[in-house]
């Protein structure tokens, strides 16, 4: 079941150089030259090799459910592409611009945790352990960090997509690998994310064997599972029904993210009648882009016609000012939860309970 994996062989030379500049700088963390730091908290990690599309908001996400009935929980994440700079704590008058559309997504579905942004990672968290007593985390989740070396984690999440697995790539430019693939041995769980629910168990040991774990590491295989049709602007759309979608209703299929892929075909279970429209991953819409979407809508013909969107995408298109009214009542987009496969997630759930238990048992003694 090994995929086609796109390479640029023309690139080769400057993989060669790139990868010389990341091995030097892992010996000189795996020397204890370059100093990495532990905090006294529970540090999960969540990351990736790769560049974009693993996931990583959806399994943050999934470890929130889990954790925060039980802990303070706080997330702390770079904030891509946001428009402000240094530590930000996010609050109810947060946006896309100022932490960035993935932390904005999930400071507004977890109201109760702890968001905030800091490219340096460690200053992020030592201001988040300043809070006071009651307000300080009790578990942090590290979102996008797993080349963020001067932070150790207690506990490294490492994925990699089911259709293009790290030990297929190669580093980039000619691929699209942040670092060379030895370095997943620094991860104590691997999930192979995206994957097919009809997988074989042939397909899962042959993925198995590609990875080529250390005993001591745990793997578990993921996949997408979506939501019912939300309204962006709920008070001013009526509820849908993916499935109760007709064969012949139209839908433009709008995505700013790595992989539009799963998206496109999950809505195109149910209506044939569908156009893409793709921007890079965490596009920042403008006037002229809102233009061009408004071209591809008004080609659309049926009177119930739809513009779905990413989740993620959701996140930046509610903050657009010059969004057009009569899109308020047709604009939707799909949320996504993680669903575990081969009987995984009650192991998977033990694991990180224990591991957070465990970790918390040992600062106290």
């Amino acid at each position: 079941m090994r995929n086609t994996v796109k390479l640029y062989r023309c690139l080769a030379p400057f993989s060669f150089l790139y990868g010389i500049g990341v091995r030097i700088r892992n010996f000189l963390f795996d020397a204890g030259i370059f100093r990495s730091e532990c905090f006294s908290l529970p540090v999960i990690c969540v990351g990736n090799l790769a560049v974009g599309g693993t996931g990583k908001t959806p399994h943050t996400e999934y470890l929130i459910r889990l954790l925060r009935g039980r802990y303070r929980v706080a997330v702390l994440s770079c904030g891509y592409k946001r428009k402000t700079s240094g530590f930000v704590l996010a609050d109810e008058t947060s946006t896309g611009e100022t932490i960035g559309d993935e932390p904005y997504q999930m400071k507004r579905k977890f109201s109760d945790i702890l968001v905030a942004v800091d490219a340096d990672r460690r200053r992020g968290i030592r201001r988040l352990l300043a809070l006071p007593e009651g307000e300080r985390p009790e578990v942090l989740l590290l979102d996008d960090a797993f080349q963020h070396r001067h932070v150790r984690a207690s506990l490294n999440i490492l994925l990699t997509d089911s259709h293009r697995l790290y030990a297929w790539d190669r580093l980039l430019p000619e691929g699209r690998l942040r670092e060379p693939t030895r370095g997943a041995g620094r991860a104590e769980v691997v999930i192979v994310t995206k994957c097919d629910p009809s997988l074989s168990p042939a397909d899962y040991r042959e993925m198995e064997k590609e990875l080529d774990l250390d005993k001591r590491q745990e793997l578990f295989f993921s996949t997408i599972r979506y939501g019912e049709l939300t309204p962006l602007f709920p008070d001013e759309a009526p509820s849908r029904s993916l499935r109760g979608l007709a064969p012949d209703e139209e839908a433009l299929l709008l995505s700013g993210i790595a992989s539009p892929r799963l998206f496109e075909e999950e809505v195109r279970r149910y209506t044939g009648r569908t156009v893409s429209l793709s921007f890079p991953d965490h596009h920042a819409f403008d006037r002229r882009d809102i233009g061009r979407i408004g071209e591809a809508f008004g080609r659309l013909s049926s009177p119930g016609k739809l513009i779905i969107t990413t989740e993620k995408d959701a996140a930046r298109l509610r903050d657009v000012s010059f969004l057009p009214m009569e899109w308020r009542s047709r604009l939707y987009y799909l949320p996504i939860e993680v669903e575990f496969l081969q009987e995984g997630e009650e192991r998977f759930r033990e694991m990180i309970l224990k591991h957070i238990h465990d970790k918390l048992k040992n600062l106290k003694t």
